[in-house]
């Protein structure tokens, strides 16, 4: 996925650059939420794929593979414990 959007966007990502792709990055986010708290699958659905393109173009502009930065983390397990699945205590919310 990531190779795919660099092949579509690079050549607009490079000249926006890392703080303006950043905020096409968070708005598409705040879209996200809105779908999600109007329960709107259909929009839900485009606005993830939205904002998962834009991720992967901030990253681009960083070099940064997610693949390798999600399995360097998770690899099969919770970062926290170790276990899987996890054994963490439950959280609510972000802490």
């Amino acid at each position: 996925m990531q190779q795919i959007i660099k092949e579509i966007y690079i050549h607009h990502d490079s000249r926006r650059g890392i703080l303006k792709t950043l905020e096409w990055f968070l708005s598409e986010v705040n879209e996200l939420k809105a779908a999600i708290q109007n329960r709107d699958i259909p929009n839900i659905k485009e606005e993830a794929a939205d904002t998962l393109a834009w991720l992967l173009s901030l990253l681009n502009l960083l070099n940064i593979n997610l693949e390798e930065a999600f399995l360097e983390k998770y690899n099969n397990k919770c970062p926290r414990c170790g276990a899987k699945p996890c054994k963490c205590i439950y959280r609510e919310g972000p802490t």
